[in-house]
C-alpha cells in the first residue's frame, strides 16, 4: 500500500490532490447533467458531439500558448485564473437554468469559454505536478492524479443521480435538479482555489529574454527532434480521437438502446469511472517499470476490442462489465503514456512539451466527438463505436508490429 500511495507522503501533492479531486467531482457532476440537458433540449447526437467539440476546441487553439505561459510565468497564478473563469461559467449556467432562460447556444458558448480557461490551466497544472514530488515518484504521482480524476468520474455521476432522486422526492422537476448540479460545481472551485493558495512550493519559472514566438518554436523543435516524444503524442491523439466517443454517446445508449432515463446514464458513467480507478491504481502500484510503452500499446488493443463488445451488447449487466473494463484499460494507457512524456521532458521545457501533449490528448476529444457525432446521425452510435474500436486495434498494431518509433522500447 505504501508503494501504491508513495506520492501522498509529499505534503504539497497531498493538498493539491484533495483540492483537485473536490473540484473534479463537481465538474463530472456538471458534465453528466449538461450532457443530459443537451439531449433533453435537442435529442441530437450531433449537438452532443458539438458541445464536446466546442469545450475542447480552445485546447487546439490556445494550448501551445498556454504551454509558453507555464514556462514563463507563475504556474499557480495561471491556475488560479483558470479556476475563477470556470467557476464563473458554471455559475452563469446555473443562473440561466434558474430563470428558465437556457438555450442550446448558451450551453455551447459557456462550454467554449470553459475550454479557453482549461487551455491555459491544463499545461500549468501538468507542469506543476513534477515540482511537488521527486522524479523517482513521478509515475506514481501521475497515476494518483489520474485516480482523483476518476474517483470524480464515479462520484460525480452518482451524485447527479442522488441529486435527481432527492429533488424528485421533494416534488421538484428534473431541470431544477440539474441546476443544483451546476451550482454545486461552481462552489467546488472554491476548494481547489484554496488549496492552490496553501501550497508551500512556489514554482518560479526560469528567467526568459526571448520572445514568446521563439519559445513556442523552441518547444515544437524539441518535440520534433525527439522521435519517441512525437510518437507518444501521436498515440495520445489517436486514442482520444477514437476512444472518447464512447463516453460522449453514453446518454444515447441509455436513452435509445436501453430505453432508460438519466439514472441509467449516471450508473453507466459510474461503472466506467470505477474501472478507471482500478486502472490508475494498477499503474500507481507498478510505478516506473520496464517496457511501459509496449504495455500501453497492448492494453490499447484490448481497449479497442472491449468497446467493440460494448457497441454490440444489448444486455445491461454485460454492458456494465464491459464499461468497467474499458475504463480500466483506457486509464492504464493514458497514465502510462503521460508518465513517459513527463519523464522525458526537462523542467525548463516541460510547460511547452506538456502543452503539445495536451493539444494532442485533449484536441483529439472534440474532433473525435464531432466526427463521431456526425457519422452517428447516419449509421447510429453503436456502429460508430464499433468502427472506432477496430481502428484503435489497428493503431496499436502499427506501433507494435510495423514501426515502433521508440514507443515499444520506452
Amino acid at each position: 500500500m505504501r508503494r501504491m500511495l508513495v506520492a501522498f507522503t509529499y505534503r504539497d501533492f497531498r493538498v493539491q490532490w484533495l483540492g483537485a479531486c473536490s473540484s473534479s467531482i463537481g465538474t463530472w457532476m456538471q458534465i453528466v447533467a449538461q450532457n443530459w440537458l443537451v439531449v433533453s433540449l435537442t435529442n441530437s447526437t450531433f449537438y452532443l458531439g458539438l458541445d464536446a467539440f466546442l469545450q475542447q476546441l480552445p485546447i487546439i487553439l490556445f494550448s501551445l500558448i498556454g504551454g509558453v505561459f507555464a514556462d514563463r510565468y507563475d504556474r499557480r497564478r495561471t491556475l488560479l485564473a483558470s479556476q475563477y473563469i470556470q467557476m464563473a461559467t458554471s455559475g452563469t449556467l446555473s443562473v440561466l437554468m434558474y430563470f428558465h432562460a437556457v438555450q442550446i447556444w448558451h450551453i455551447l458558448a459557456l462550454s467554449f469559454t470553459t475550454g479557453i480557461a482549461q487551455s491555459f490551466g491544463g499545461p500549468a497544472y501538468q507542469s506543476l505536478i513534477p515540482s511537488l514530488v521527486d522524479k523517482k515518484d513521478l509515475p506514481n504521482a501521475v497515476a494518483l492524479n489520474s485516480i482523483q480524476f476518476n474517483v470524480a468520474r464515479v462520484l460525480g455521476p452518482l451524485l447527479f443521480g442522488v441529486t435527481l432522486a432527492l429533488f424528485r422526492g421533494r416534488g421538484y422537476n428534473e431541470p431544477q435538479a440539474m441546476n443544483a448540479c451546476f451550482l454545486l460545481n461552481s462552489l467546488s472551485f472554491l476548494v481547489v482555489i484554496n488549496t492552490l493558495m496553501m501550497l508551500r512550493v512556489k514554482h518560479i519559472p526560469p528567467a526568459t529574454s526571448g520572445r514568446m514566438r521563439e519559445e513556442l518554436k523552441g518547444g515544437l523543435s524539441y518535440v520534433r527532434h525527439h522521435d519517441s516524444l512525437t510518437a507518444l503524442i501521436v498515440l495520445a491523439a489517436a486514442t482520444t480521437f477514437l476512444g472518447f466517443a464512447l463516453l460522449t454517446f453514453l446518454p444515447i445508449f441509455a436513452k435509445q438502446i436501453f430505453h432508460e432515463g438519466a439514472d441509467t446514464f449516471s450508473h453507466l458513467m459510474a461503472f466506467s469511472g470505477a474501472g478507471s480507478i482500478l486502472g490508475a491504481l494498477i499503474v500507481a502500484w507498478l510505478g516506473k517499470f520496464r517496457k511501459m510503452g509496449r504495455t500501453a500499446l497492448l492494453v490499447q488493443a484490448v481497449y479497442g476490442a472491449l468497446i467493440i463488445g460494448f457497441a454490440v451488447s444489448r444486455v445491461m449487466w454485460l454492458s456494465d462489465i464491459l464499461l468497467f473494463c474499458t475504463g480500466a484499460a483506457l486509464m492504464v494507457v493514458f497514465s502510462t503514456v503521460t508518465s513517459l512524456v513527463q519523464l522525458i521532458a526537462p523542467n525548463e521545457m516541460r510547460g511547452r512539451v506538456m502543452s503539445i501533449y495536451m493539444l494532442a490528448f485533449r484536441g483529439g476529444m472534440p474532433l473525435g466527438s464531432l466526427c463521431s457525432g456526425y457519422l452517428a446521425t447516419f449509421i447510429g452510435a453503436p456502429m460508430v463505436i464499433g468502427i472506432n474500436g477496430g481502428l484503435l486495434i489497428l493503431v496499436a498494431g502499427y506501433f507494435l508490429v510495423i514501426r515502433s518509433h521508440g514507443i515499444r522500447e520506452a
